[in-house]
């Protein structure tokens, strides 16, 4: 049987026979009672790593991203965020089921906002207004196409976040791929936030969850609120130990899915019917653009030749590269594209 290739998402990876086997011999307890000392070990890992004072394990980035904003904000207050930002886009529209909250999205470059964008954005104190409370940021950016936000517009926004009194919150699902693209840690990254969300469950191949940390009063608050939500786990520490094993052992090796999405590129790029920013290639998604066929079509036709596509931002078709794909399973999927893109 032909292998499938599946470049729907980094979150199709599968746990490895070592992350498997680290999972069966987990030390477990009841984390609701905090008594589970393998989700412990890893909040506190994920505590130290970031430079944070606390950090929580929860099920997925959506509900650590939601959780930050909940407990950053009360209802009626409003968050700046780019345009295509995970939030505004996919976490079907919780910042208003969940917290009562609205998102003033502004149109950034590839997903980077910059300080001269966002401040004229920043609401007055007029009774009449919503209350500007937080900026958000997504590094890497998923609909730009995995870009990175840069270091230097990440301190300025922080600059703009004090002066007006405003958290400051990173959603970084994929911040290990920029920590990987870039050599700046996660530390130095999450120093400029009052909040940071990260993912196990994509590039790093575990199968579920995700950390928040922040203060240890605001992981007070959010443990709460992740109760109330529906989040808490009993002995959940056969999941944690899966997230332990991928931050120890799966970040480095991101690089090779980095290469192999920028051979991909290269490949779409010499093909006259598909177009693709190549200053948008930076880490481990495409998104490009199908010129004489309509994207579903596309998707349909790359499916019957074995490779697996999702939509991209409007027009585009998105390629991820992860762990459980090789060099040769990137050539097939190039060849791929030719055939049904020529």
């Amino acid at each position: 049987m032909k292998k499938l290739i599946d470049l729907r998402s980094d979150t199709v990876t599968k746990p490895s026979p070592e992350m498997r086997k680290t999972m069966y011999e987990a030390e477990v307890g009841d984390d609701v009672f905090k008594e589970d000392p393998t989700v412990n070990n890893l909040e506190e890992y994920i505590a130290e790593l970031l430079g944070k004072e606390a950090a929580l394990y929860v099920p997925s980035g959506m509900m650590g991203n939601q959780l930050c904003l909940n407990v950053l904000t009360d209802p009626g207050d409003e968050v700046i965020c780019d345009r295509e930002a995970h939030i505004f886009n996919y976490e079907s529209s919780s910042p208003a089921r969940l917290s009562g909250i609205q998102l003033y999205p502004l149109d950034g470059k590839l997903g980077v906002l910059t300080a001269e964008l966002v401040e004229p954005y920043i609401r007055t104190t007029a009774y009449h207004m919503p209350r500007t409370k937080v900026i958000e940021v997504e590094n890497t950016h998923n609909r730009a196409g995995g870009t990175i936000q840069p270091i230097k517009n990440i301190i300025e926004l922080e600059k703009i976040a004090r002066k007006h009194n405003l958290y400051y919150h990173l959603d970084g699902a994929r911040m290990w791929n920029a920590c990987v693209e870039t050599g700046i840690t996660p530390k130095e990254y999450a120093t400029h936030f009052d909040t940071v969300s990260c993912c196990f469950s994509k590039g790093l191949g575990a199968p579920v969850g995700s950390a928040i940390s922040g203060s240890k009063e605001f992981i007070k608050e959010a443990y709460r609120v992740r109760k109330a939500w529906g989040g808490g786990m009993r002995q959940v520490g056969i999941l944690a130990a899966a997230a332990l094993y991928a931050v120890k052992n799966n970040v480095d090796r991101l690089k090779e899915d980095h290469r192999r999405a920028k051979r991909l590129a290269d490949r779409i790029n010499s093909n006259p019917n598909l177009e693709i920013n190549m200053e948008a290639v930076q880490t481990n998604i495409l998104l490009f653009t199908p010129t004489k066929m309509l994207p579903d079509e596309g998707l349909k036709l790359c499916k019957e030749k074995g490779l697996l596509l999702t939509p991209g931002t409007v027009n585009s078709l998105r390629a991820v590269t992860h762990l459980d794909v090789n060099n040769e399973d990137i050539e097939n999927a190039a060849n791929i594209l030719d055939e049904v893109f020529n």
